[in-house]
């Protein structure tokens, strides 16, 4: 059932629900069709680590075309914290997006992915075939998806995983001080337009937006975010060989997160794939929304 109308952003026409999954945590699931009368094809989002609606700008307008599904990751964004700790792997995050396709009454759709979402939506894809019918990876990979950070310093893959498991685990021992910072940073336009002269992020196309969706992200203590991340690394490669269906990858020239590399190579492996780089980094759909979402229509048309 829906939640609350408190609940109901109609700045940016979302809507969200409650939803159990199988072990029995409630997770807020979000939709774009707030009256259930969008047109156009239904997509599952299998979003970013902890992150929210607002990191995609051009599924927010009402004309996007695509009705998209979606929910917060656990203990992120109004959804609960697992009863068992340790139930924050992928194969978990699998059950919940199974949970929320089951609330919402669909069958099989597209899935589509950013970051560590792609880990999830190809664990689906194989483990749950008829319920996938195509995968758009946007700034991910299918698995292991700590050995490919760093992309653009072309370091061995056993040391890149080395480095950003370490770093990691170094965040997870220092959260105690460090959320409390983090969680009272002004962030707005200017802290944004400061971010995308770093070369993490590039200028976005909407500054207040992408404001907001830091803001959003910054809300989740910093020891629980890295302990999903933590959970996460341990996600191994994908055998692609037993993905049937077509997907897309969309990957961001200057990616630090998701090396634009190693998701040429998932398509390379697969046997109806593209691969499209475009600049940006790991946040293009933020700096290159219309460019991201003109792929993802092109791709639904490819799929039918």
């Amino acid at each position: 059932m829906p939640t609350p109308a408190a609940r109901t952003t109609s700045a940016t026409n979302l809507t969200f629900h409650d939803v159990l999954s199988d072990d029995g945590t409630v997770l807020r699931a979000w939709t774009n069709d707030c009256d259930g009368l969008a047109e156009g094809p239904t997509v599952v989002l299998c979003n970013g680590l902890g992150t929210s609606a607002h990191a995609w700008p051009a599924l927010l307008r009402p004309d996007c075309g695509v009705r998209i599904v979606s929910w917060n990751h656990r203990g992120t964004g109004g959804s609960q914290r697992p009863a068992d700790p340790s139930h924050v792997e992928i194969e978990h995050f699998v059950e919940d997006g199974l949970s929320v396709m089951d609330h919402f009454g669909i069958d099989r759709a597209v899935l589509m992915g950013w970051s560590m979402g792609v880990n999830t939506m190809f664990e689906m894809a194989v483990r749950h075939p008829e319920r996938v019918r195509g995968l758009f990876a946007v700034a991910g990979v299918p698995g292991d998806t700590f050995a490919t950070m760093l992309g653009p310093l072309r370091l061995p893959r056993p040391l890149v995983r080395l480095l950003s498991v370490s770093l990691t685990r170094a965040l997870l021992l220092g959260s105690f001080a460090l959320t409390p910072v983090a969680s009272r940073l002004p962030i707005g336009p200017r802290a944004i337009a400061a971010l995308s002269h770093t070369g993490f992020m590039l200028p976005v196309a909407d500054a207040e937006l992408a404001a907001t969706a830091v803001r959003e992200f910054l809300t989740t203590p910093i020891g629980w975010y890295m302990r999903l991340a933590l959970s996460t690394s341990r996600h191994s490669r994908v055998s692609l060989s037993q993905v049937s269906v077509p997907c897309a990858f969309v990957a961001g020239r200057y990616d630090v997160l998701a090396g634009a590399r190693d998701m040429a190579t998932a398509a390379e492996r697969l046997d109806d794939a593209t691969f499209d780089e475009i600049r940006g980094t790991h946040f293009i759909q933020m700096e290159q929304p219309e460019q991201v979402h003109g792929l993802l229509l092109d791709f639904l048309a490819k799929v039918g």
